[in-house]
């Protein structure tokens, strides 16, 4: 099983938690970099030093960029993506809050190639749910659910579409799991038909800020 781990807190907040990241960074899917809600405005020596011994350690690090569900300009997330790259040599970006629907991926598909050619290669979307098939083929990994575990356990539902899908394209990232339950919402994931998944501990508005306790260490 493969754990894509976004970490929202800043190293110097919480170095414990990026050392136990690091350590276990052979069982990760990728780690999503997240400075400023985005790269910010100019580089940051924690992070890059972070990144730099995720690399090391074979981890892939996605850069976090938020797209607004597709409106905010293209030109600005491509932008924010090279940021990652150049700053802390991001080597995949992760699009938050994309658009699900079938008259929005015409565009995401265009900002996808963008982002490749700029010289990240991998990207992962987030719309938080099941989208259009298509934006399947416009990534390499689709968040198809994003939510609190008592949501997750009393109201997900799959299209048929995605049944016939390869697990590793999909991830459910759920916050909320009670520490105990961590192992079931993996368990869980894999039965769904996510191959990656990222259960935490955490509640909004950042649950996010704690590293998830499927990587072992201090919850």
């Amino acid at each position: 099983m493969n754990f894509l781990v976004p970490l929202y807190v800043h190293p110097a907040e919480d170095p414990g938690a990026w050392h136990r990241l690091i350590a276990a960074a052979g069982r990760t899917y990728g780690v999503v970099l997240n400075p400023a809600s985005g790269p910010g405005a100019a580089p940051d020596p924690a992070f890059a030093s972070a990144a730099r011994a995720l690399r090391s350690a074979g981890a892939h690090v996605f850069g976090y960029v938020d797209t607004d569900y597709g409106e905010r300009p293209p030109s600005d997330v491509v932008e924010e993506a090279a940021r990652h790259l150049e700053w802390y040599g991001a080597d995949g970006c992760f699009l938050d809050r994309t658009p699900p629907g079938p008259a929005e991926l015409p565009s995401c598909r265009r900002l996808v190639r963008r982002i490749r050619r700029s010289g990240i290669p991998l990207v992962a979307l987030n719309p938080g749910v099941h989208p259009a098939p298509g934006y399947l083929r416009a990534a390499d990994l689709v968040v198809t659910f994003e939510g609190h575990w008592s949501t997750y356990v009393s109201a997900f539902s799959r299209p048929r579409w995605a049944v016939r899908q390869p697990p590793d394209r999909f991830c459910h990232l759920v916050y909320g799991v009670p520490p105990a339950l961590i192992p079931l919402a993996v368990r869980t994931a894999r039965e769904r038909g996510a191959g990656v998944s990222g259960p935490v501990t955490g509640e909004l508005p950042n649950p996010w800020s704690e590293l998830t306790p499927a990587l072992g260490g201090p919850a």
